[in-house]
């Protein structure tokens, strides 16, 4: 079984103690690159961009370059990688992670070979057997709302070494945060519930922070709280 390396780790460990793992498309560069500084300035220090629309490589470039002029201390991965040609393309762009909604064998192999951090996505606990196997530390349960807080608590177990991160049916109130934690995941994935249409389409990159803001608060209180 392949180890996992110490930068993986280093990751892991990032996005476990941020809590929470903001997740976003938009197809227009500037409202990318405004979305991920709304953000950044609510304390966010790992994002992920999410490969869903055309402009998606491009504009993660411009985010990278974004990162190194003025966000030194974030981690930018990318998500929704579905095969190896993706995956080369986001590592050669230098996407600092890469995160998959299922478990794709030759991703799998592309990420070993070139000792890479991947997070793989997982609903069955075949899914999660076959990717611990190969060598994988952090799943991401997806999609969410269909397996719930229970599957963590009754899959957690037999898992003990893996982290969990649900995506999907993660809300922003207290009760459904405190719900997944409880059940053992090491962060929550946030997309829709928090980076809301509205606010892309409004560009309210004010309301994106200070949302941001109380719900890293909020998260950090319940992890602190268990």
């Amino acid at each position: 079984m392949a180890t996992i390396s110490n930068e993986s780790k280093a990751i892991f460990e990032k996005i476990k103690n941020q809590g929470l793992l903001p997740l976003y498309f938009h197809q227009k560069r500037e409202v990318s690159l405004s979305t991920l500084q709304a953000l950044y300035e609510a304390g966010i220090r790992v994002v992920e961009y999410t490969n869903r629309g055309e402009a998606a490589l491009e504009n993660f470039k411009a985010m990278l370059e974004l990162k190194k002029a003025s966000m030194p201390d974030l981690l930018l991965g990318i998500g929704t990688i579905k095969n190896e040609q993706q995956a080369e393309a986001y590592h050669q762009a230098g996407a600092d992670f890469l995160i998959s909604p299922c478990f794709y064998q030759p991703i799998s192999d592309y990420v070993q070979k070139h000792n890479l951090t991947w997070i793989p996505g997982c609903m069955t606990a075949s899914e999660i057997n076959l990717a611990e196997q190969n060598g994988v530390g952090f799943v991401k349960l997806f999609p969410g709302n269909l397996l719930g807080p229970s599957f963590v608590s009754a899959i957690k177990p037999l898992f003990p070494d893996i982290l969990f991160m649900p995506t999907g049916g993660v809300s922003l109130e207290q009760e459904n945060i405190t719900a997944w934690f409880k059940s053992g995941v090491s962060a929550v994935g946030m997309g829709s519930k928090l980076i809301t249409k509205a606010i892309l389409e409004n560009e309210d990159y004010t309301t994106l922070t200070n949302t941001t803001q109380k719900v890293l608060t909020l998260t950090q209180t319940i992890k602190n709280n268990l």
